[in-house]
């Protein structure tokens, strides 16, 4: 029977944006029966990184991203497809860090009728949109604290043996430079990443 690890403290959270995201890779992310192994995180700045959602500043949309780290940022993507961030940084730096992709660890069943599919595959979890529709999320989770025991709560696992990095995905809009940067970080060697080609 699967056992999660403790919740990862609040202090975790509250530190730069790339060393959280370099430090989730292997945690993992509950909901009720359903346990997803972090694999993939891609980090995003304040109001500097011309590829954040902070870089229009404050809005309505992400307000929450100016909120203390630990806490479940949540938007729509195209009108279709959820995105679970996890806000990183002290409060006020407006900073957070995309799930990109997990490895499926408990709640098979619940995770495939979730996802619509029969078997598993790497590409079950294989990018940000399929991972919130495996946890079942939406924007009722945006402003969740993940320290606290309740419906998504992010846990301890096992960290990787090796990091690979590369650029981020889709942000075409970035200047050269933020588009450039190393801040899409995966589990070396892992199968279960969106981009498998990541340098």
């Amino acid at each position: 029977m699967f056992r999660p690890g403790p919740l990862i403290p609040g202090a975790f959270y509250a530190r730069d944006a790339d060393l959280v995201a370099r430090d989730l890779l292997g945690q993992l992310l509950v909901d009720g029966a359903v346990a997803l192994r972090i694999t993939e995180v891609e980090a995003y700045g304040g109001p500097e990184d011309s590829a954040s959602h902070a870089r229009m500043g404050q809005t309505p949309r992400n307000q929450i991203m100016w909120g203390p780290g630990g806490h479940a940022y949540l938007y729509l993507c195209y009108g279709i497809h959820w995105m679970l961030n996890v806000v990183a940084g002290p409060l006020g730096q407006s900073s957070a860090v995309l799930i990109r992709a997990c490895e499926p660890i408990a709640g098979l069943d619940t995770l495939l009728a979730r996802r619509r599919k029969s078997r598993v595959a790497p590409d079950l979890l294989a990018g940000p949109g399929r991972v919130a529709q495996a946890l079942a999320l939406n924007g009722e989770f945006n402003g969740l604290a993940l320290f606290r025991p309740g419906q998504l709560e992010l846990r301890r696992g096992t960290p990787p043996d090796s990091i690979v990095a590369g650029p981020r995905v889709g942000i075409g809009y970035a200047t050269t430079e933020d588009q450039s940067a190393l801040r899409r970080f995966a589990t070396g060697a892992s199968r279960w990443v969106s981009r498998p080609k990541l340098c």
